[in-house]
């Protein structure tokens, strides 16, 4: 594919590369709106398994492209930016409910809408180069836009996510890693062969199965209750019990081999 980002097929796994090295991979409307298609699409495709988010050039993504955003005299100010702050909080939206695992890849900046892009990733690598923020309060805005408000804290804790948030400062790797905002750093030129490798192992489980734990971890972020959570888990647990790729499993652990599923 071309235009704004490219996909490549690794056979269930696709990889989802941001093409705008010019512009350092920044948010203008072309992009903003394929990605929207391209994640709203991923519901209905049981071709996809895994989906590893990466970008070309020295930046993973810069924010946003405050040039690529054209009034075109039909809307108001206020109509204009209200369809611009949708576009891409929509776009973040459909990355946490569309059932395939999203590895994202960081390197370099990854700046305001770019930070929420790997916040809102299931798993994140960084290159030795990532550097984060959410960078919203520097430009006179307020600090909490486009989800960060919301990942953050659950993937840090309050007060390392409120440090960020409140000053708008970078975030490197090694802080990343160490408040376990990213599993891993990894050589650059290793980067998405570590991805590409987890995809691959999350691709080895039953299409099913893999689909309803991202739905039960998403959920479950959300949970009221140790009850509330486990009975998600209870439902879905019965579902796959009564599949074929269940029994598949089983016979393939007891004999020993690797299981052959076929989503049914």
């Amino acid at each position: 594919m071309t235009g704004p980002f490219l996909v490549e097929r690794h056979g269930e796994i696709e990889v989802l590369s941001l093409d705008r090295p010019e512009a350092l991979n920044t948010f203008d409307e072309p992009l903003t709106f394929a990605l929207r298609d391209y994640f709203a699409g991923l519901a209905d495709r049981l071709d996809v398994r895994v989906v590893v988010l990466r970008a070309e050039g020295q930046a993973f993504c810069a924010g946003l492209d405050l040039d690529g955003w054209q009034e075109d005299g039909s809307r108001g100010h206020v109509q204009h930016y209200w369809r611009l702050q949708r576009a891409i909080a929509g776009l973040l939206e459909l990355m946490r409910v569309c059932p395939q695992p999203i590895v994202g890849l960081g390197h370099g900046a990854a700046c305001g809408a770019g930070f929420s892009l790997l916040l809102a990733s299931d798993v994140r690598y960084a290159a030795p180069s990532l550097r984060m923020n959410a960078a919203y309060i520097k430009v006179g805005l307020g600090g909490c836009d486009l989800g960060c408000s919301y990942f953050l804290p659950r993937l840090v804790g309050a007060s390392v996510a409120s440090e960020y948030i409140l000053t708008g400062r970078f975030m490197d790797a090694r802080k990343a890693l160490a408040c376990g905002l990213v599993s891993e750093i990894v050589p650059a030129e290793h980067l998405l062969a570590k991805g590409l490798a987890l995809a691959g192992e999350m691709a080895g489980s039953s299409p099913m199965g893999l689909r309803l734990t991202k739905d039960a971890l998403t959920r479950n972020l959300d949970a009221r209750s140790l009850s509330d959570a486990m009975a998600v888990e209870d439902r879905q647990q019965v579902m796959m019990l009564m599949s074929e790729d269940f029994s598949e499993g089983v016979a393939a652990f007891r004999e020993k081999r690797p299981p052959r599923y076929h989503g049914r």
